[in-house]
């Protein structure tokens, strides 16, 4: 009796395990994985990979990116885009009048300008990479450290920073005022040729809310063409929602969760040190945390991270693999800096990706990046 019931327990396992099998087997076909990521179907994917802290109810995963939605109290117009356009290109914004929106958020170069940190004013270095405007109207708070809650808001900062435009905004609406060119614009855009602040950031906002990505081969391979991602591209995608777990972080179709993470990257101790969001809301909780960034059109913002040491997307991936080590400055213990001794979240994990592993997610990551378009430069009055 004891051996039938041996025998019984061991078919049983041996049954679980092959069935098992075929459910791993299911999810390293690539030839399965481009069938269901390309059929327009996403209750077909595979169970990402979300850590216990993500809130499931609030989860969206990544997809094809839709139309931006303008907010109400700021409506879409052409006449409204042009003049925020042409605002967004005039210098003279400026308190040297050579320092425009465009300087750092140049579109021939992904709508940032691929430098390390940004010059401003008398050619001083920010403290922060420029991020890209590419996309920014699905950006909840804007910035790396969420200071601005839209992008209305937004548009004041950079003029009134000294380190960027430097120049007061009182000072800077009555330059514009003073240009006769623009009241044809104002009124055009607002129906009368009135010139406030208020005016120019919304008018810049709206603009930026145009400045968007093309279809991807991503997009455009899970909306149905499955003919336009590689298999070493759908492993990468594959890894990203699962074993690499990018997705914790960088959901949704705009490939960002719109929250703050401490990754590690605050430098804590040294001349880059950065406190991030914690420098806005002065929640000690908030010390290193980031606004998760876009990874649309990763492979032509770099470097990256918000000091911009990164140089190359294989720099990154690395970092995140290692499940980034970040270790205690010891000269800080027990100093009055303790408290401020930042704490990396817990979602980041070693991941022990191999290198085919690691060249695929880079590969998936590049398909997400469009063809860089043409704009025309405005005339300014």
């Amino acid at each position: 009796m004891k051996t039938k019931l041996l025998s019984l327990a061991v078919l049983i396992i041996l049954s679980a395990c092959k069935s098992e099998s075929k459910q791993d087997d299911k999810y390293t076909n690539i030839t399965h994985l481009k069938a269901i990521y390309s059929s327009g179907d996403q209750s077909k994917w595979p169970e990402p990979n979300l850590d216990s802290l993500i809130e499931k109810s609030k989860f969206q995963d990544i997809g094809a990116l839709p139309k931006v939605t303008f907010p109400e109290n700021n409506p879409y117009s052409k006449e409204k885009e042009k003049l925020g356009k042409t605002l967004f290109f005039d210098p003279r914004l400026s308190v040297s009048g050579q320092i425009a929106c465009a300087s750092c958020h140049n579109p021939e170069l992904a709508w940032t300008d691929n430098s390390t940190r940004a010059f401003g004013h008398d050619r001083q270095t920010g403290a922060r990479n420029s991020m890209t405007i590419l996309n920014s109207g699905f950006a909840h708070e804007l910035f790396w450290d969420g200071r601005a809650s839209s992008l209305e808001d937004q548009a004041q900062f950079p003029i009134k920073d000294p380190v960027e435009m430097n120049e007061n905004l009182g000072i800077a609406v009555d330059k514009i005022a003073q240009i006769e060119g623009y009241k044809p614009l104002f009124k055009e855009a607002f129906g009368n040729d009135s010139i406030s602040l208020k005016r120019i950031q919304f008018a810049i906002a709206t603009f930026e809310r145009t400045v968007n990505s093309y279809k991807t081969r991503f997009d455009k391979f899970v909306e149905g063409d499955s003919t336009k991602l590689t298999n070493q591209e759908v492993l990468g995608l594959h890894l990203f929602r699962t074993k690499a777990r990018c997705i914790n972080c960088h959901n949704t179709p705009y490939f960002s969760d719109n929250q703050f993470h401490n990754d590690g990257q605050t430098l804590f101790g040294t001349k880059h040190e950065d406190f991030g969001r914690y420098n806005v809301t002065k929640n000690i909780e908030d010390i290193g945390k980031f606004r998760t960034p876009t990874l649309r059109e990763v492979n032509r913002t770099g470097p990256w991270m918000h000091h911009g040491h990164f140089p190359s997307l294989l720099d990154v991936v690395e970092l995140y693999n290692l499940g980034n080590p970040a270790p205690i400055q010891k000269k800080y213990l027990g100093t009055p800096r303790d408290s401020l001794i930042p704490t990396t979240s817990p979602i980041l994990q070693r991941l022990d990706l191999n290198k085919t592993e690691i060249e695929a997610l880079i590969a998936f990551m590049q398909t997400l990046s469009s063809s860089r378009g043409r704009i025309i430069i405005p005339e300014l009055p």
